[in-house]
């Protein structure tokens, strides 16, 4: 009978492991998104039953799928393309409402004051990267995604490389590349004629040079692999956010899968290359203005003032800054450059405006800093393109501890929505012609414009502000100032309007418009 008994426990064993298994992943997959249903229904959220593993993203991706066969006219309201689910949720539940995304829901923030407290709060809320592919953070890394004390090092030693001394010393590799994307195109046009043109092609290659010129040194040719990489990251990354996650999912062999892993290898092969050529030189005693030599200057400058190499970053965490500066710098400044260009077409008159200003303040001289600061009508047309067209339709955050949030309870665990496109379309907000091209609403300033903070956040809010803000806007500056003296945009008779959500806001089958030189 001892026997017997001595040869079960291994047996009750693995059946107590078993059914403590059971009961946890019924307590991670059921009983705590029920628990956290009932306590945001109880403060008057609405929206669907929570449906066991998947939510609400079935469906959802089903009416993306279908949003997504039909584009728009211009003057359409994007959100309901971008983001059906949202508008579809908003539409059914109200303002206050909740989505769930896998296990966990989501609340749609609609109150600018609401905003400002998660966006600004950035202790309490955090990135929100639950039940979503582990993989993703193959792209999303580097300062943009820490967290806490990593985040607030990565930036201390960052922060140096995006100063107004340093981004008047990039302004020669923005012009350069805005000259040659300018000149591939007016070879197009025949002598007093016009040339149908995908300009959205000849933005990103634009963009792309600037990247690799002002961030990194180097030419676009050199720099173009880079950028085609990371543009394939991106996609495949938003197609993993998309899906739904089960652990375990990205060990699989799956396509995808082994994609992202090869082109991260690759990616690091060539950033590795370029820290060491931009090293060696630095050691040889040759100065550097561009992003990297800024980077490792700035690095080795905190390690001697802490006399210590942990208060730097590591070679792999200056290879992850190197990422999502190349794909962050490269996609921000393009779409902003993309939806200018578009948006000037439909209107000639601002286009004019801007043409006019341009050609007061230069002249026949190449764009220079201080010029490009007091331009006033380019800036108003800059900040209604990013409240129409801001470069991220949301920002998701989680909170990460129990909180009262205004006047509501908010537990650990819920996911936080500010979708600036929500926002930025509001009629309560910004009036009856919100869905009007109105640089004008810009006149004296952002703060007039918004009359409330967290109504207007194209680049976040509070410390975790895109640190690459200025850079985009000065680039966007210097490419319209040079585009505009050189030609004149209308739209194709064959552009169709269908702005999609790639992570950025991008044209879903490019932006084909009619080129004059003027």
């Amino acid at each position: 009978m001892e026997v017997w008994s001595f040869k079960l426990l291994p047996l009750l064993g693995l059946l107590g492991y078993v059914i403590y298994w059971f009961f946890g992943m019924v307590e991670v997959y059921w009983l705590k998104p029920k628990r956290l249903e009932k306590i945001l229904r109880e403060q008057g959220f609405k929206g669907n039953p929570y449906r066991l593993l998947r939510g609400d993203q079935h469906e959802n991706d089903k009416l993306l799928k279908e949003t997504l066969s039909k584009p728009i006219q211009l003057e359409d309201n994007i959100i309901k393309r971008m983001m059906p689910d949202v508008y579809k949720t908003l539409q059914i539940h109200g303002k206050n409402s909740f989505m769930w995304i896998g296990r966990y829901p989501r609340v749609t923030l609609t109150d600018p004051t609401l905003v400002k407290e998660v966006l600004t709060k950035y202790v309490t809320f955090q990135k929100s990267y639950h039940d979503l592919d582990p993989l993703i953070e193959i792209l999303f890394t580097g300062v943009a995604c820490a967290e806490g004390q990593k985040w607030a090092k990565h930036r201390k030693i960052i922060n140096p490389a995006f100063s107004f001394d340093k981004l008047k010393l990039m302004l020669p590799a923005f012009q350069m590349s805005c000259v040659e994307t300018v000149n591939k195109w007016s070879r197009l046009i025949p002598e007093g004629g016009s040339a149908e043109v995908d300009v959205w092609k000849g933005i990103e290659g634009l963009s792309g040079g600037v990247i690799s010129r002002a961030l990194f040194g180097t030419s676009y040719e050199e720099g173009s692999v880079i950028v085609e990489l990371m543009k394939e990251l991106a996609s495949l990354t938003w197609e993993a956010v998309r899906s739904v996650y089960f652990p375990g999912k990205r060990f699989l062999p799956l396509k995808r899968n082994n994609r992202m892993r090869a082109i991260d290898r690759e990616l690091r092969v060539k950033i590795t290359e370029m820290i060491n050529k931009k090293m060696k030189a630095m050691q040889a005693g040759e100065s550097s203005d561009d992003f990297l030599g800024i980077l490792l200057e700035s690095n080795m400058n905190e390690i001697k003032l802490q006399g210590s190499k942990t208060a730097g970053l590591t070679i792999e965490q200056n290879i992850n800054e190197c990422k999502v500066f190349y794909w962050a710098g490269q996609d921000t400044s393009s779409t902003l450059m993309l939806w200018s260009l578009v948006l000037l077409s439909k209107h000639p008159e601002w286009q004019e405006r801007a043409r006019e200003e341009i050609l007061q303040v230069f002249g026949d001289k190449d764009p220079y800093y201080d010029g490009l600061s007091h331009l006033k009508i380019v800036p108003m047309i800059l900040n209604e393109i990013l409240r129409l067209y801001p470069p991220l339709a949301e920002l998701s955050k989680v909170a990460t501890e129990d909180t009262q949030f205004g006047k509501y309870f908010i537990p650990a665990g819920v996911q936080m929505m500010n979708p600036q496109i929500v926002l930025h379309y509001d009629p309560e907000l910004w009036g009856d012609d919100v869905l009007e091209f109105k640089p004008e609403r810009f006149s004296e300033g952002v703060m007039k414009a918004t009359k409330i903070q967290g109504a207007y956040f194209p680049f976040s809010l509070g410390p975790r502000m895109c640190i690459g803000n200025n850079f985009a806007l000065l680039a966007s500056k210097m490419a319209l100032s040079i585009i505009l003296r050189s030609l004149s945009l209308e739209l194709s008779p064959s552009y169709v309007h269908a702005p999609i959500v790639r992570v950025t806001t991008q044209p879903q089958f490019g932006a084909h418009l009619t080129l004059r030189k003027v």
